[in-house]
């Protein structure tokens, strides 16, 4: 993306969403990539003193994957069919690695692109497999699925010359992190600049 390019306010509220909602959705987190904390904290630093951004802290680094629906919308015992299908469908997945290295710009987010991302895909479509199985309709489309994680969100309008000026200073090495599961969680916005969750369901890969 060229500097040419403005930043853009990621924070407006999506149809459905406010300060009280909790949304079930599938994720990978990464709470114990201490390789990944290394590099975001390299990044963090060199973007501190730009504007108009929300850096994302270490517990709240993910990568989105999968949503479900708004929590009080999802009756107990489909839940624990769509899981139990998951489950079966995850164990003939075998874990993998995703490497990161210099994140991009796009107009709402700093962002790595995970790679390769062939198995974050193919995760993805089990569990929109698994979701199939009971219900009729699968939420959100099928493709344009793009595997990433934001290490800063945007929370103004304005230039992306000062971000690409930040970044290029940091010189760091691609880091590559092991993922073994996927996570079922309960999203939330309260804070009204981070999404934050807390854990339902994990489902390991490769059974």
């Amino acid at each position: 993306m060229t500097d040419t390019v403005r930043m853009a306010n990621h924070w407006w509220w999506r149809p459905g969403w406010g300060p009280e909602t909790r949304f079930f959705t599938f994720h990978f987190t990464f709470q114990q990539a201490h390789g990944l904390h290394r590099l975001a904290a390299d990044y963090r630093r060199a973007l501190a003193d730009v504007g108009g951004l929300d850096l994302v802290p270490d517990e709240c680094l993910h990568l989105t994957t999968q949503g479900l629906d708004h929590v009080d919308r999802v009756p107990d015992d489909e839940l624990h069919a769509i899981l139990a299908a998951s489950r079966q469908r995850l164990a003939a997945i075998p874990g993998f690695d995703l490497t990161v290295h210099r994140p991009e710009i796009t107009p709402e987010a700093i962002r790595w692109e995970a790679a390769p991302s062939g198995p974050p895909a193919a995760v993805r479509t089990a569990l929109r497999d698994a979701i199939g199985s009971v219900w009729d309709t699968v939420p959100e489309p099928p493709d344009g699925f793009g595997p990433h994680i934001t290490v800063a969100y945007s929370n103004a309008d304005g230039p992306a010359a000062p971000v690409r000026a930040a970044l290029d200073t940091v010189q760091a090495e691609p880091v590559t992190v092991h993922v073994d599961r996927v996570e079922l969680i309960v999203l939330r916005r309260d804070r009204r600049r981070m999404y934050e969750w807390d854990t339902h369901t994990q489902l390991p890969l490769g059974g």
